[in-house]
């Protein structure tokens, strides 16, 4: 019985959702009025919070280039950190993957996605990607040749944060606490809250459908956010082939006839067995290390470099 508890306590995942939760009260820290830091880092948060302890690269590289600058400081932090360790922040340190996480425990059997469908949906997030690139881009070189009112009033918000303004980690982590908080103050004020409620913009429930519909997905099919739809996710898939960082799969111990649990285990449905065994860093994985837990074998081990 101890050796079983002991087990289960050396996991990786074990280590990977209390870094989680760690590095979720760090990026939260502002709450408790702690200094904010110079760091930006490819992860899923907000830039709702005053002061900030993370910035959010993409959120940082839309920002930068709506003031006609070239986006330097967000770009080093992909490409650094896509380099020396790829995607491994988002399965041990994005508090918006720590959410679906969590929120993927509420229902255990989960939805099933056939393999070509999957391969589709994939794709989805560079369309993201592309498309928020393209809003700012375009909208940043009107505002260089000062052609860029017409343009900014049609785009409203979104000529600012195209994607930002309707990510579902703004509308959780920064636009509902503020709500919360306004209808708190406009009770203890005895003022009329359904006043409240019918002020707020189109934008508002526009966002809180969003992100409605992302838990719900998540709950369903596990990291489906991460999947399908992040573009921070596709930037840093893109560099996954280049890093450092990768997991080997021993020849000797791995049973691929007979077990395909690494590959059942893997919430991003990388397919371990059929890939180079000597160093996988497959563009969709993000280093959760949860097959490295399952196989029985102990044949999947991390490589770095």
């Amino acid at each position: 019985m101890k050796t079983t508890i002991k087990q289960k306590l050396l996991k990786f995942n074990t280590l990977r959702r209390i870094i989680q939760f760690l590095s979720f009260i760090l990026f939260s820290a502002a709450i408790f009025n702690l200094s904010s830091l110079p760091i930006l880092l490819p992860v899923l948060w907000t830039w709702g919070l005053e002061p900030n302890i993370i910035g959010d690269a993409f959120t940082a590289l839309q920002l930068t280039l709506y003031n006609v600058l070239f986006p330097w400081l967000a770009l080093a932090s992909f490409l650094i950190v896509g380099v020396l360790i790829g995607k491994s922040l988002c399965g041990w340190v994005c508090p918006f993957g720590f959410v679906q996480d969590l929120v993927g425990f509420i229902k255990r059997k989960k939805m099933e996605i056939s393999p070509q469908s999957h391969r589709s949906f994939v794709y989805v997030k560079y369309g993201v990607l592309g498309l928020a690139l393209f809003i700012s881009a375009t909208f940043s070189a009107s505002k260089f040749a000062g052609i860029h009112r017409g343009y900014e009033n049609a785009l409203g918000i979104f000529a600012k944060f195209p994607f930002t303004a309707v990510s579902p980690a703004e509308t959780l982590f920064a636009v509902l606490p503020k709500m919360i908080q306004n209808v708190s103050v406009s009770l203890s004020s005895s003022a009329d809250v359904g006043s409240y409620f019918a002020s707020l913009s189109p934008l508002f429930w526009v966002q809180l459908f969003i992100l409605v519909v992302v838990l719900i997905f998540a709950a369903y099919v596990p990291r489906g956010w991460c999947k399908y739809f992040c573009p921070i996710g596709a930037i840093m898939a893109l560099l996954n082939r280049f890093s450092f960082l990768g997991l080997r799969r021993d020849l000797v111990k791995c049973a691929k006839g007979e077990c395909r649990l690494c590959v059942e285990a893997c919430p991003m449905r990388v397919q371990i067995l059929d890939l180079p065994w000597e160093k996988i860093s497959d563009p969709e994985c993000i280093y959760c290390l949860k097959c490295v837990d399952a196989c029985p074998n102990d044949a999947i081990k991390i490589k770095y470099p």
